[in-house]
Parts: structure tokens; C-alpha cells; sequence
């Protein structure tokens, strides 16, 4: 067999396995964070702030997350670019698994004063330092693998791992809590999910020490060796793509707007503004991980038949209808059709999240792909991810939930003009060193 675009000879289903196992467990400890940032933290880290102020303290803990991504992104996409992705995956899966261990160890103020909420803001830190490292390698160990044609399928995998940790880390905290009373739950059962990382981790380097390096990264590092040495791959990147970054993380923000706001700001609303009991909202939680685990790939395997662009921007279409229509339905309080609304924030977001490891990937040339495509993903987490459940309570207090629909909008009609400015790439071989100074000429 002759070797060609992403053709590799170890079986696919290693590769898969690897790049779907560290971004569940890299997500599934991102998410367990937030869940018990909105049940437990303000009691254990913030109590002296008092209900109300405790709860957005603990909230606001969870977006300094997202300030560190663009930071994971340009610290491991340099390693990635130099070193390989494999060594680079390994470090960022040991960062998060530590970091959240840490976490589920970490003594409340009761007995650490101003310490605790101290240590645990830059153990979160550290989250999304890894976090921010690992979705790029994620997809370009699947993409830069993907036999021809099946970028986009085999691009499905790492971008499974959000919903599948959705769903398991709603499930493991529906198990504690349902196991547990609720003083056991809040003085020492919230932690273990968080020690459960320990386990998964474990299973992530095992499964990921038995890879290679991808072929695409193996040819350019044979290529760097009989030619000068090449530019910083965050100079390369933003020296060459800055445009294309931009853009590219503004076409999947407004997937990360309904994602974000269904996973993060939707639990609390739910079981404070809704009244809706909390083991409920946790076990809807479980469903719209699976919901949003198959809109991913069926986004994913649409961009291999019709083209990346084109199943982005009509994700992209859903997601503005979506986040139009959706609050008015979550506000009837119905669990049921909560359920339906959380379902309708998976959708929009997955079909243009299925895509967009490979879209991103076939973006940029391999020499800096790592860190270009890892820094527009995250671009995009901090627009649509970290922005509007932050605005989100705001908004409902002064004008109503309907103001939520509005700005989701607003995200579907950024997102929307983004990706009429991109080009299609689903011929594109990944095997570029190089590439014109901006891919947007290639349109």
C-alpha cells in the first residue's frame, strides 16, 4: 500500500482510542469542576462571602479556566510543534490528572483560612492550562492518522470527549449524591470524583504510551533536519495566520456559546431559578452528554461527504435558531422540556464541533498546525465558553431570560459571518510544511 495523507501503520483503532481517552478524561475533569463549583464550592471554599456572594465567587472560579487555554495552547502547541505530539499529549494528560487529584485533596477554608480558595484558583488555573494544551494534539493525533478521506471521521473521536465527559461527570456526581446524605455529600463525598481522576488517568498514559508519533509530524521533523531551523511555531502562527485564527475561532463560538451555557450555567439555573431538584438536573445533565456525544459525530461524518464549511455554517444556522428558541422553553420548568431545551443547546453546538478538528487541522500547515489550530479553538472557548454564563445572570435579572436568546443569537450570526470568510478544506492534504502566508488566499 502506498503511503498517503494521513495513511499510518498502526491500526486506526488505537489511534482513535487514544485521542477519544485523553480528551474525555482531560474534559470529564474539566467539567467535575464546574459541577461542584455550582452544588458544593461556595459552602467549602467561599463561605465567608455568604450565600449569594460565595456562589458567584465560585462560578467566577471556573472562567479563569478559559484565561488560561490560549496560554496551554501556546506553551504545549510549541512543544507539540517541536517535540511531536505524542510526548506533548502525555504531559498535558499528567498536568490535569494532578491538578484534579489535587483538587479532591485540597482542605476547605475551615481549616486553610484565605489559603484554600487561594490554591484552588491556581490548581484551576492549572486545569485549563492542560486543557488548553490538549485539544490540539487531541485532534491532530486522529486527523494527521485519518486515512484519506476520513479526515473529518476520524477527526469524530477527540471531539467525543466533551459530551462523554458531560455525561460522566453528571453521572458520577447523580451517584454520590444519590449514595450519600447530604452532609456526607458536602463534608467528603463531592471529592470523589474528583479522585476518581487518578484512576482515569492512569488508564489515558497507558493507552497513549502505546502510540507513535503521526507520519505527518515524522516527515517534517525529517524535512527540519536538512534545512535551517524554522521560525517559533507561535511566530510562525500568528506571523503568518493571525487572520485565519480570528476567524477561525469565531466560526465555532457560537457552538461553544450553547455548549457552555447548557453544561455550565444551566445547572445552577435549573436548581435555583427553576426550582428543579438537583439529582433531576444531574441526571438530564447524563442525557444531554449522549445527545451532544451524536450530533459531534454526525456533524463529523456530514464534513466528510459534503464538506467541512458547508455542515459548520449550517450548524452554525441551527445554533442561531436554537439559541433563539430554546430559554422560552426551558422556562416553563417542565422537566421534560428542560430536557428537551438542554438537548437543543447539545445539537446546535455538536454539528459544528464534529468538524472541527479536522476543519481547523486542514487550516494550517503542519509545521505550527498544533498551536495555530489548538489557539483558535480556544480563542473560540473564550468567546462563546467563558463569556456568556458570565453574562448570562445579568442579562436575566435586568431584561429576562429572553435576553439569553438574544445573545446566543448574536453568537450564531458572528459565527455565521466567520465561516463565509473561510475556505473549504476538506481536499487538502495535511501534508504541508508550508503554506502561503494566509490560507484565505487559497479560497
Amino acid at each position: 500500500m502506498t503511503p498517503h495523507d494521513g495513511e499510518a501503520a498502526l491500526p486506526t483503532r488505537r489511534i482513535a482510542l487514544a485521542s477519544f481517552a485523553g480528551t474525555t478524561i482531560e474534559f470529564y475533569d474539566f467539567f467535575i469542576y464546574g459541577t461542584a463549583a455550582a452544588l458544593v464550592f461556595p459552602k467549602v471554599f467561599f463561605p465567608a462571602l455568604g450565600t449569594a456572594a460565595g456562589t458567584i465567587a465560585s462560578l467566577a472560579s471556573v472562567a479563569v479556566a478559559f484565561v488560561a487555554r490560549p496560554l496551554g495552547s501556546a506553551l504545549f502547541g510549541h512543544l507539540g510543534d517541536r517535540l511531536g505530539r505524542k510526548r506533548t499529549l502525555v504531559y498535558t494528560l499528567l498536568l490535569m490528572g494532578l491538578s484534579t487529584v489535587a483538587i479532591g485533596v485540597l482542605p476547605g477554608s475551615a481549616t486553610l483560612g484565605i489559603a484554600a480558595p487561594i490554591i484552588l484558583m491556581v490548581l484551576r488555573f492549572l486545569q485549563g492550562v492542560a486543557v488548553g494544551g490538549e485539544w490540539g494534539g487531541a485532534a491532530l493525533l486522529a486527523v494527521e492518522y485519518a486515512p484519506p478521506g476520513k479526515h473529518g471521521r476520524f477527526g469524530m473521536f477527540p471531539q467525543l470527549g466533551p459530551g462523554t465527559a458531560f455525561g460522566l461527570s453528571s453521572a458520577t456526581f447523580l451517584a454520590v449524591e444519590l449514595a450519600l446524605s447530604p452532609d456526607a455529600f458536602l463534608a467528603w463525598g463531592w471529592r470523589l470524583p474528583f479522585l476518581l481522576s487518578a484512576l482515569l488517568v492512569g488508564i489515558g498514559l497507558y493507552v497513549r504510551l502505546r502510540i507513535e508519533e503521526t507520519p505527518v509530524f515524522r516527515e517534517l521533523h525529517a524535512e527540519r533536519e536538512r534545512r535551517i531551523q524554522d521560525a517559533a511555531p507561535l511566530r510562525a502562527a500568528f506571523g503568518r495566520d493571525t487572520r485565519l485564527i480570528l476567524l477561525a475561532g469565531g466560526t465555532v463560538a457560537a457552538a461553544f456559546a450553547l455548549n457552555y451555557m447548557g453544561t455550565v450555567y444551566l445547572t445552577t439555573y435549573g436548581s435555583t431559578v427553576l426550582a428543579i431538584p438537583r439529582p433531576t438536573m444531574l441526571a438530564l445533565g447524563v442525557v444531554g452528554g449522549i445527545v451532544l456525544a451524536a450530533a459531534t459525530a454526525a456533524g463529523a461524518a456530514a464534513s466528510d461527504r459534503f464538506g467541512r464549511r458547508r455542515v459548520v455554517l449550517v450548524g452554525n444556522v441551527v445554533t442561531l435558531v436554537c439559541g433563539l428558541i430554546v430559554f422560552p422553553v426551558i422556562d416553563t420548568a417542565n422537566t421534560a422540556l428542560v430536557g428537551i431545551g438542554l438537548c437543543l443547546l447539545m445539537i446546535g453546538g455538536g454539528i459544528v464541533l464534529g468538524p472541527a478538528a479536522a476543519y481547523l487541522a486542514e487550516l494550517f500547515a503542519t509545521g505550527h498546525r498544533y498551536t495555530a489550530a489548538g489557539m483558535s479553538y480556544n480563542v473560540a472557548t473564550i468567546i462563546g465558553g467563558g463569556v456568556p454564563p458570565v453574562l448570562a445572570a445579568g442579562l436575566v435579572a435586568a431584561y429576562g431570560s429572553n435576553a439569553i436568546g438574544v445573545m446566543l443569537g448574536v453568537y450564531g450570526v458572528l459565527s455565521i459571518a466567520c465561516g463565509l470568510l473561510l475556505p473549504e478544506t476538506k481536499e487538502r492534504s495535511l501534508r504541508r510544511i508550508d503554506a502561503p502566508a494566509d490560507a484565505l488566499a487559497q479560497q
